[in-house]
């Protein structure tokens, strides 16, 4: 009965409507919603390639992580960092199955304290041995805040990771405070990695973005189901009444009722990748639909505008596509993505902005970072950066080495990404129901 709910309608650009139908063990489902420690580094990778030859790069470390850890100067692995090699053995060329067992067991830790040699190589070439030793970690929401000195003023940089502890909540006001506190005339908000969360903090986020007199009496999202529906909820048999955009704390990690901050603004640059999704792309959608000008620089969105509710039967929580989110106009097709401005996707929903490849040649939050860089760029001037030599993300092959080479041999196993990855949560504080979309 649950595979017959998949729908196999495609999407205009000839795509899987419904690429989020799935189910997993519901002991698995509360510990990843509530975001228990893991024990890791706290580094980030982007794997663009399993195979020989090896090609993984971090993305960005946690903040107080073994990773972070300052020696002589410098972070211990920094944004675009590669691994050559693992404990001895070479990362990019082994084969041999106690060689991938080594390569396993270092990357991915079983447990906390056991420390593991590292060569990498960093973006500028210098090649470097270090050891991390593994920490009990939790995901930290907010990874980075900076104020940005421009000629025309400040601008607030935020990166925002997940949504999806109840963490975030407080995490992102602070965030959003601190940057109004510098009297910034513009944000940057970073969401290239953030796959969802809770959808109360996204609409919070939203608010602190706009301010009270651009969200008042507006919709942030309401759920679409189909006809027969009516006005109810068929999954809670309660009303379906618009979601707001919530103006203060709703108890996740700040008090019930706190005022939280606001920007006040009229645009807002959203950094994005195609694992910028669900909740993500619902903080956009609803400033969209607030006339919000919503700057899109990075690549195009995952596309994810259904949601559902996680079911449990029997210790295992299912997952089929129920309604779709939509914003203040109605507006809710966006299943091929947010699209930027220039790009050559014929699909999509077009929104202002660059399409630039995140490539990893600079720290977050700086010029020397394409993306940050670009977004200063349009704000200047209303122009994109010409097209990289490297491409757009979503354009290139994320399976093949950066060498060019095919590849072949035994592949390095892949952390599972956490239901929060991809998705979205309804829950609010004291309720398991929690919706994910």
């Amino acid at each position: 009965y649950f595979d017959l709910l998949k729908t196999s309608e495609t999407l205009p650009s000839g795509a899987p409507k419904d690429d989020f139908h799935f189910s997993q063990p519901t002991d698995e489902y509360l510990r990843e919603r509530n975001s228990a420690p893991s024990t890791g580094y706290g580094a980030r990778f982007k794997a663009i390639s399993t195979t020989p030859p090896r090609d993984f790069r971090v993305i960005y470390t946690e903040p107080g992580s073994p990773s972070a850890e300052v020696v002589n100067g410098q972070t211990k692995l920094v944004r675009g960092s590669r691994i050559l090699s693992v404990d001895g053995v070479d990362f990019i060329n082994a084969n041999s199955q106690s060689e991938i067992d080594t390569l396993n067991n270092g990357l991915f830790p079983a447990a906390t304290g056991e420390t593991h040699n590292f060569t990498v190589r960093d973006p500028d070439g210098t090649e470097r041995t270090i050891s991390l030793t593994s920490a009990n970690m939790v995901r930290q929401p907010v990874n980075q805040t900076t104020i940005l000195d421009t000629s025309t003023g400040k601008v607030g940089y935020i990166h925002f990771t997940t949504f999806s502890p109840f963490s975030s909540e407080e995490q992102i006001a602070n965030a959003m405070q601190q940057v109004s506190d510098a009297g910034v005339s513009d944000l940057i908000l970073d969401l290239r990695y953030n796959g969802g969360g809770l959808l109360a903090v996204a609409s919070q986020l939203s608010y602190m973005v706009a301010g009270q007199a651009r969200t008042q009496n507006r919709t942030f999202e309401q759920l679409r189901f189909n006809d027969t529906a009516g006005s109810i909820n068929p999954v809670t048999g309660r009303p379906n009444n618009p979601i707001p955009f919530y103006s203060t704390g709703q108890g996740f990690s700040l008090q019930s009722g706190q005022s939280l901050p606001t920007l006040n603004l009229g645009r807002v640059y959203i950094l994005s990748t195609e694992r910028t999704c669900s909740a993500s792309e619902a903080v956009i959608n609803s400033l969209r639909g607030i006339d919000v000008e919503v700057v899109l620089i990075g690549d195009i969105t995952c596309g994810k505008p259904f949601g559902f509710y996680p079911t449990d039967n029997c210790g295992r929580t299912y997952y089929t596509i129920q309604f779709q989110g939509v914003n203040d106009k109605g507006f809710g097709d966006y299943a091929d993505g947010f699209v930027p401005q220039n790009a050559n996707f014929q699909f999509g929903a077009r929104t202002l902005g660059c399409q630039v490849a995140d490539q990893l040649v600079a720290p977050l939050g700086t010029t020397g970072d394409p993306l940050t860089a670009a977004a200063l760029q349009y704000r200047a001037d209303g122009t994109c950066p010409a097209p990289s030599s490297a491409g757009v993300a979503s354009q290139e092959q994320p399976y093949r080495s950066s060498e060019g080479v095919e590849p072949s041999g035994p592949a390095i196993r892949l952390e599972q990404p956490d239901v929060m990855d991809v998705n979205r949560d309804l829950s609010m504080p004291g309720e398991y129901r929690g919706r994910t979309d």
